[in-house]
């Protein structure tokens, strides 16, 4: 990954994305705008996608591998609400963005890739405080669901009837179910699709 823009003009974008994008949609806290601010996008594009670092939509970089758009992110950190004690999964979305953006602020990381996941594999640290999704999925696979400790929290994008919507939950009693919180666009992850069947 390379950086294109100069190192002004990166921060001068970053701040235009912070005040145009994401406190007009109810992005304000300072925790969330400061790792934004502090974390280039364009660093995590291919040199060819640069330019597009701060457009307000979802970026495709490859076959199922999107960075999200800014909002996505910061609603994302808002809703997770990450803590120092936080030993966090990340199921990652091909760039490396989110993990960057939530490193300072939680106590440990580990990733997985978004294949990994969905094809059910263990994840290293086996049991997770907060267990966040970069994009859609249709449906929560039980190895996702699993590595989510007792009153853990889980984020990610959810597709419900063609709309991606924020979604979050807890486990309580062994039980964890994702609610939808708000409709926002996400890049979905197509390897969480729910089995198509036949109707005749």
């Amino acid at each position: 990954m390379t950086t294109m823009t100069a190192p002004s003009e990166s921060a001068t974008a970053r701040r235009a994305m912070i005040d145009s994008q994401l406190r007009t949609s109810g992005v304000n806290e300072e925790f969330a705008l400061a790792r934004m601010l502090a974390v280039p996008r364009e660093d995590f594009l291919p040199e060819d996608k640069a330019a597009q670092a701060y457009t307000d939509r979802s970026i495709a970089i490859g076959e199922d591998a999107y960075l999200g758009s800014p909002l996505f992110y910061g609603k994302l950190l808002l809703e997770a609400d990450p803590d120092k004690n936080d030993n966090v999964l990340i199921v990652e979305g091909g760039t490396g963005y989110l993990a960057e953006l939530l490193r300072p602020l939680v106590g440990s990381i580990d990733t997985m890739s978004v294949a990994d996941a969905a094809a059910g594999k263990d994840a290293k640290g086996g049991s997770y405080s907060l267990v966040v999704i970069d994009g859609a999925i249709e449906q929560l696979p039980d190895a996702i669901a699993s590595c989510v400790a007792e009153n853990g929290r889980i984020v990610s994008g959810l597709l419900l009837r063609q709309v991606t919507r924020l979604a979050a939950g807890r486990k309580v009693a062994g039980h964890l179910s994702l609610q939808p919180v708000e409709d926002i666009g996400i890049p979905v992850l197509h390897a969480f699709d729910k089995p198509k069947s036949w109707t005749f």
